[in-house]
């Protein structure tokens, strides 16, 4: 199954753009897309969400959501494999056509450029970015933690390539790391996800509408 997958990831790859694909005047809609794990007996389910706001609003257009069981088990750098059945099932569930996909979760920043954001990206054929809570460690590379006021930055540098960028969105706490999934510049990747940063948490909105949705769908589905 890893070799299955590790061949994947390597021929998907090459596929990958790290600039970008459309025009910041036209991003009208963004999704944000986390899912929630939880054990039955001896079986593994998973929730995803899909939360879609206005890009220049915030206000939330849609929200939809499947769960199933999980098939895959988990393996270090394969994340996607359990992750992509079902974003993919949620996609199909949209009446909006999102024009761009934060990911909770790694893109670029993985061993072969194929976190999640980066594998849904490039089978929805969209732009995507990774935001992840906790630094996903590539190669035993530490980060060097950027300046203590909001918007400050230090890129993951590894073997002389940029795999990513640790985000001050909020003055003294915690940094999110963010990296580009396919179809954007780090740096535009940078500005929207910035833009979706409100007072009321240092993850960006999308992102974080998405996560208390599979909390409360699990929550709602485990008491079945």
């Amino acid at each position: 199954m890893q070799e299955e997958f590790l061949k994947i990831q390597n021929e998907l790859k090459s596929q990958i753009t790290c600039a970008d694909s459309f025009q910041m005047e036209n991003l009208k809609t963004v999704a944000g897309v986390d899912l929630a794990y939880w054990k039955q007996e001896h079986q593994e389910f998973a929730v995803c969400c899909i939360v879609v706001l206005d890009y220049q609003t915030g206000k939330m257009i849609e929200k939809q959501q499947f769960h199933d069981e999980i098939k895959v088990p988990y393996m270090p750098g394969f994340l996607a494999f359990r992750e992509l059945p079902l974003i993919m099932e949620t996609v199909k569930l949209l009446q909006t056509d999102p024009d761009l996909y934060i990911f909770d979760g790694n893109g670029y920043l993985h061993p072969r450029h194929m976190g999640s954001a980066s594998h849904a990206g490039l089978l929805l054929k969209k732009p995507s970015v990774g935001v992840a809570k906790t630094y996903y460690r590539v190669f035993d590379t530490d980060y060097t933690d950027p300046g203590q006021e909001a918007g400050s930055y230090s890129d993951i540098m590894i073997n002389g390539e940029v795999y990513g960028r640790v985000l001050r969105t909020h003055a003294n706490v915690k940094p999110v790391f963010l990296s580009v999934g396919t179809g954007i510049s780090l740096e535009t990747a940078t500005k929207v996800i910035q833009h979706f940063v409100t007072e009321e948490s240092h993850i960006p909105a999308p992102t974080r509408l998405a996560d208390l949705e599979t909390h409360a769908a699990r929550k709602a589905l485990t008491e079945i």
